[in-house]
């Protein structure tokens, strides 16, 4: 009687596990899915990726220094030509 058992328990052993892993079969599934999905909305939205938003952030501050740096010179410039127009 006693091997009748372990044997039912063996067996009950044996789907427990083959129903765990046909459980995370369908999660990765279900995971790909879901992410293929969430790729088809984002391109459909025609969001930007974010190398390419990293890229033009990147732009945009350099331009915005160079502005600030040409700012800078011109206001030297109009002093300057200002001093020189002065009455002496």
């Amino acid at each position: 009687m006693t091997q009748t058992n372990n044997r039912f328990l063996d067996e009950i052993a044996k789907l427990m596990t083959d129903a765990a892993g046909a459980a995370d079969g369908l999660k990765r599934e279900v995971d790909t899915l879901m992410r293929a999905q969430g790729e088809r909305f984002l391109r459909d939205m025609d969001v930007v990726q974010r190398e390419e938003f990293e890229a033009v952030k990147a732009m945009a501050e350099k331009a915005r220094a160079e502005n600030e740096r040409l700012e800078a010179r011109i206001a030297a410039l109009e002093a300057h030509i200002a001093e020189s127009k002065a009455p002496a």
